[in-house]
């Protein structure tokens, strides 16, 4: 599976420091091949968004996604892609960016060209093959038709491909300069939220996080004296304020911090896709791994 990982100061403009790739432990050695494409999404102080992406075909896009990235930000969206739909191109590469705003995804959505369909002139906005970026796009559509409202048009967008689309899941980070959204659904994949205090549980320590399989690793020292909430789709170090969304939850992180959480969609999808349905290299890039706290299989309706 793909991984994602968000991050929000609020009106707080962030130093931090991350690593998209370091060399696998173990577990890590045992269940992934190599990714397919690393992606880390930040906005300026005007919030002009700023993308750095790189598929890894090739060595020295390795080499890119292991340096250290040093950035400043209010918020920030990471994501190291699995390939199941497109190719290894920089237009595949999340995450993407829409209207000002910054998306990445983890799962898988079938019937591309109903999608397509659905979309109408804002098939405009893509430029790859993936799966992920319609849905991004239709995201969009349904933001415009609810005149902005962010998590109505998730929810909205959301409904809609659960009703008329075979998904395996649409797990989301949503991103602008001063809010963050995260969406899980359906059960198949995890996805945790930290509500991090200044200096942590013990009220004095710099972040420090590294994800097992997911192999990000980000460090932030102005996180000693400053709160900050996290997204991630495993628990990324031993804090116990980590908590698990629940499937159909959409959170929206605004700036202040403050927490809004709806359950988005209170059903299963009508088309719910099992591994088994996948392509070979799909179901491979989905597989849960082993004895992560909260996994489930997916269910088939």
């Amino acid at each position: 599976m793909c991984r994602l990982f968000g991050l929000s100061g609020g009106t707080e403009r962030i130093r931090a420091t991350f690593w998209l790739l370091e060399a696998p432990d173990s577990l890590a050695a045992q269940s992934r091949r190599e990714p397919d494409g690393t992606g880390l999404g930040t906005f300026e102080p005007d919030g002009t968004p700023r993308v750095d992406k790189a598929p890894l075909a090739a060595y020295q896009d390795q080499q890119f996604a292991q340096e250290a990235k040093e950035c400043v930000s209010s918020t920030f969206i990471a994501h190291i892609r699995y390939a199941s739909t497109g190719g290894l191109r920089p237009e595949n590469t999340h995450p993407f960016q829409q209207h000002g705003r910054l998306f990445a995804h983890n799962g898988v959505i079938e019937d591309l060209p109903r999608l397509e369909a659905e979309l109408g002139e804002y098939l405009s906005l893509v430029h790859g093959d993936t799966d992920s970026e319609r849905f991004f796009a239709l995201i969009t559509r349904h933001i415009d038709d609810h005149d902005g409202d962010i998590a109505a048009g998730i929810t909205s967008a959301a409904r809609w491909t659960a009703a008329n689309l075979p998904i395996y899941a649409i797990n989301m980070i949503l991103t602008t300069p001063h809010d963050l959204f995260a969406l899980r659904y359906p059960d198949t994949h995890n996805l945790f939220v930290l509500h991090r205090a200044a200096g942590g549980p013990h009220g004095h320590r710099h972040l420090d996080q590294a994800s097992v399989a997911g192999r990000i690793r980000v460090r932030s020292a102005t996180l000693a004296t400053t709160p900050a909430v996290v997204i991630a789709s495993e628990r990324m170090d031993e804090d116990p304020q980590w908590r698990s969304l629940h499937p159909g939850e959409l959170l929206h992180i605004d700036r202040n911090l403050t927490a809004h959480t709806t359950i988005a969609i209170e059903h299963p999808p009508d088309y719910q896709l099992t591994l088994a349905d996948l392509g070979h290299n799909a179901a491979s890039q989905n597989h849960q791994l082993p004895n992560r706290p909260g996994s489930a299989p997916p269910r088939r309706r």
